[in-house]
């Protein structure tokens, strides 16, 4: 069967990014192979095997239109309401707490954060099927 390594998303600023990603999720740089025209770098953490691969077209100064067609990454975290406070101390300006429920059961508990680019990023209490 099929496994899921990484995840890719472009960014303007790999400083930034990088930045944003390890204060937030505790993503250190795996791996960066640098080309002519492009830089790739591999993030990933302790916690999965699953990597966030970022591409950083050189020469690049507007920022993507990401358009009406990207969803959202999903991380999920075993305290949530702790996290959501340290991500609103470090300025990163975290939605609200949503509780989603279905047929009277709690499903979810999750907040949005977005990273520099503008990316959606959910961040999910650990339960259930969010592990």
């Amino acid at each position: 069967m099929a496994k899921a390594i990484h995840s890719m998303i472009r960014v303007l600023d790999e400083a930034r990014s990088v930045e944003f990603y390890r204060k937030a999720f505790g993503f250190e740089i795996a791996d960066r192979f640098d080309f002519e025209t492009f830089t790739l770098v591999y993030l990933s953490n302790q916690e999965s095997e699953f990597e966030l691969e970022f591409t950083i077209n050189k020469g690049r100064d507007e920022p993507y239109v990401l358009g009406d067609g990207y969803g959202h990454l999903a991380l999920s975290v075993s305290d949530l309401d702790g996290e959501h406070d340290r991500f609103g101390a470090l300025g990163f300006n975290p939605k609200k707490i949503v509780e989603f429920n279905r047929d009277g059961t709690l499903l979810a508990r999750f907040f949005f954060v977005e990273d520099p680019d503008g990316y959606k990023i959910e961040v999910l209490q650990r339960r259930g099927r969010f592990k």
